[in-house]
């Protein structure tokens, strides 16, 4: 009888422990994705760039020595509501149709309904910036005011739970606060994940607005760099033969207008313009001037958001919760810190183009990990979907890259090229051309096709003439350029006229027609374009 009930009590305490063991193996992981605005791989240690040796993000670096880093992540779009769009949806712009800065997303916005599905709890802290309320998120408190930017300091939100209609006016009830905006927004997370609902796994977007221009820092910071000589790059100076007469103009008639500069080149917006800096001092000391300010004022916001970064993981650690919590940081796309003359994203070129994308998590990912796989960014929501247990919807066009993150090794078959396309011809005072491509891990071909995406020609047009309206400039000259990214990484030379390119020039002209019909993305809704297109597409 003894040995009967030892047997069974045995029995019962190894279903106990296997019971306990199944759960633990099935608790599924806590998601924080991180995004800063305008963070590009330069302004890291991490990436190598000519400022690592300044150590500027020694907290991501340390978390990224823990992880795995991307070397090869793309946006899709250079700019910032369009590629946010992408990143919710897992689409490419011309599907879930925000092309531009006046897009609307509606309530296509998946990824947090999908992760709900699953039984996560949902939130979105910080700068959403996208025109409709974050509704599919269990809560939310978010930055409203400056076009969606939010501002700097004491800035405003608005909070899931209290009835607003959007878009959101001067006359909305909203949320004041005091303080500094990487530190009040690290302020509402913490709040939020002391008092969430611990009954759940979470799922948290955390975005800062820092350091999107125009570089507003926290005092505590005035003195960070003051006395340090910024590295600068040689393009800053003599951009050689990079760009094309799409981007110069004929006998280069247009490079005052084109691309928003450093130094006094662009006569219609310069960062010195900005900075303080007298207009009357000469090139190059004016360039020189300018450009030392600009990059101190930007690494003293990325030193903000890499400080308040060190309290969230503190935190983390503290509470148990980092071992099995996913990290993502990145930003919403790269940014131009002087190289070839220029600032601000919005360009195919590879510093605006690359995004910095690091993944987090002892339980599930090996740390130091690095790779070269390409990726961009309609992939995040298939690749986070599919961590927290799910699949990635047919709806979805990007890849999961689950795989990469759990072997370290890039899965046969993976894509060879990324497409990118920037739709809002000569928009701003930036007065970027309108262009699409692709990139490989060796080549990179561009297509400015100059045109807007409405047909300016048709006096019943409709299109946002505020927004977009150049009073300098309609159409600009179409034309190619390609780049070897072997021999030539920082984009100084355009081969596409060189004989010894026309095998590869084919080869890529032919991915780049793959890719534009695999997405869509073929300009039958816009024949103005199409028709440049295949006027140009064999020159």
């Amino acid at each position: 009888m003894k040995r009967n009930l030892l047997g069974i009590s045995m029995a019962l305490l190894g279903l106990f422990f296997t019971s306990c063991s199944v759960q633990k193996e099935e608790q599924k992981p806590n998601i924080i994705y991180i995004m800063s605005d305008d963070h590009t791989t330069q302004g890291f240690g991490i990436y190598g760039s000519r400022f690592a040796s300044l150590n500027p993000t020694p907290t991501i670096d340390e978390f990224a020595n823990e992880g795995i880093v991307f070397d090869n992540c793309y946006v899709t779009n250079s700019i910032c509501t369009p590629s946010r769009a992408c990143i919710i949806t897992g689409q490419y712009s011309n599907v879930n149709g925000v092309i531009d800065l006046e897009g609307e997303i509606g309530d296509r916005q998946y990824l947090p309904q999908e992760m709900k599905k699953m039984g996560y709890e949902t939130a979105m802290i910080g700068k959403w910036h996208l025109h409709d309320e974050p509704a599919s998120f269990d809560y939310y408190k978010v930055l409203v005011g400056h076009g969606g930017q939010g501002e700097y300091f004491n800035p405003v939100f608005i909070e899931k739970g209290m009835k607003y209609e959007f878009p959101i006016t001067k006359q909305t009830k909203t949320i004041k606060t005091e303080g500094y905006s990487s530190d009040v927004i690290t302020d509402i997370t913490l709040d939020y994940l002391k008092n969430r609902d611990k009954t759940k796994p979470f799922f948290l977007m955390h975005h800062y607005k820092a350091p999107h221009d125009m570089f507003e820092f926290a005092p505590r910071y005035a003195d960070y760099l003051e006395d340090t000589f910024m590295p600068e790059p040689s393009s800053l100076y003599d951009n050689e033969n990079n760009g094309s007469v799409a981007t110069r103009g004929v006998n280069d008639s247009l490079i005052h207008i084109i691309g928003s500069s450093v130094s006094h080149r662009n006569t219609i917006r310069n960062m010195g313009m900005h900075m303080g800096i007298d207009q009357n001092i000469p090139d190059p000391e004016y360039t020189k001037l300018t450009y030392q300010e600009y990059i101190k004022r930007y690494l003293r916001c990325v030193k903000g958001v890499d400080d308040n970064l060190a309290r969230l993981f503190d935190y983390l650690k503290k509470e148990g919760l980092w071992e099995n919590t996913i990290i993502v940081y990145t930003g919403d796309q790269g940014f131009m810190l002087g190289e070839h003359d220029y600032i601000d994203k919005r360009w195919m070129y590879e510093e605006s183009m690359r995004m910095p994308f690091i993944v987090h998590c002892p339980a599930k990912i090996k740390a130091g990990q690095r790779t070269d796989a390409l990726i961009n960014n309609t992939d995040f929501a298939p690749t986070l979907i599919e961590m927290a247990g799910g699949k990635t919807p047919e709806y979805m066009q990007g890849k999961s890259f689950k795989s990469i993150l759990e072997t370290g090794k890039e899965p046969k078959n993976w894509r060879d090229a990324t497409y990118y396309r920037y739709w809002m011809h000569m928009a701003h005072r930036h007065a970027n051309p309108a262009h699409f491509g692709i990139r490989t891990k060796d080549y990179k071909l561009i297509f400015f096709y100059g045109r807007y995406w409405v047909d300016t020609d048709n006096p019943d047009a409709e299109w946002n003439k505020e927004s977009w309206g150049n009073d300098f400039t309609r159409h600009t000259p179409p034309a190619w350029e390609l780049y070897d990214l072997k021999k030539d990484p920082k984009e100084m030379n355009n081969v596409y006229d060189d004989p010894n390119y026309t095998e590869v020039k084919k080869m890529m002209k032919v991915k780049l027609k793959q890719q534009r019909e695999e997405i869509g993305d073929t300009d039958e809704k816009y024949p103005h374009i199409k028709k440049i297109v295949d006027e140009y597409w064999d020159k």
